[in-house]
């Protein structure tokens, strides 16, 4: 694994929306393909959209830079920009849909790790674990000590296994047979 030099990590501004969406189109399709999903169209597309809105919304919707304590009401995101391109993505902010479904009030207060994408020309050269720890920083700055991330897709979850353990849930067979769901729950200054 060579690793990337010239990476720069940082909040995304209006100027990256546009190269964020490219890359997010990129990933997200690489990812159902991986997945042998390159099929389902219109996942894809949900998934492409959403991850856009969301990164828009952060960007229209900066949060604070000040010390806070505690789950933002709002997704935050840190891009990693390379030779002028978003080569991946980040996100902090409230757990979402599948963690509250699965792990019901036992994650309550809990922020959650997410948007994790890095592009395809890119994956493997440590992309994804430097934009980690850059959020780990973040987090730890803002006295979080605390985050939960999960995965439908069965390579992520053979990398968060990796990474940060067994799952806290495994919900075995959720998107069909053979299809799992995982959420972990891990603390911040474990994993950085």
């Amino acid at each position: 694994m060579e690793e990337i030099l010239n990476v720069v990590i940082r909040r995304p501004g209006a100027q990256d929306e546009a190269s964020a969406c490219r890359m997010f189109a990129a990933s997200i399709t690489d990812a159902f393909a991986q997945e042998k999903l390159a099929d389902a169209e219109e996942d894809i597309a949900y998934e492409i959209s959403h991850k856009s809105n969301l990164l828009r919304a952060a960007i229209e919707h900066p949060p604070s830079t000040s010390r806070s304590f505690g789950v933002p009401q709002e997704a935050f995101f840190l891009i990693a920009e390379l030779e002028g391109e978003v080569a991946g993505t980040i996100s902090f902010g409230p757990r979402g849909e599948k963690i509250r479904e699965l792990a019901g009030e036992e994650l309550n207060g809990v922020g959650e790790l997410g948007s994790l994408y890095v592009h395809p020309g890119v994956q493997n050269q440590g992309l994804g674990s430097r934009l980690i720890a850059a959020m780990m920083n973040e987090l730890r700055d803002r006295g979080i000590e605390t985050f939960c991330l999960d995965s439908g897709y069965g390579k992520a979850q053979e990398r968060w296994r990796r990474k940060f353990g067994e799952p806290h849930v495994f919900a075995e067979d959720y998107w069909g047979l053979g299809a799992h769901h995982a959420i972990w729950y891990c603390r911040v200054n474990r994993h950085a």
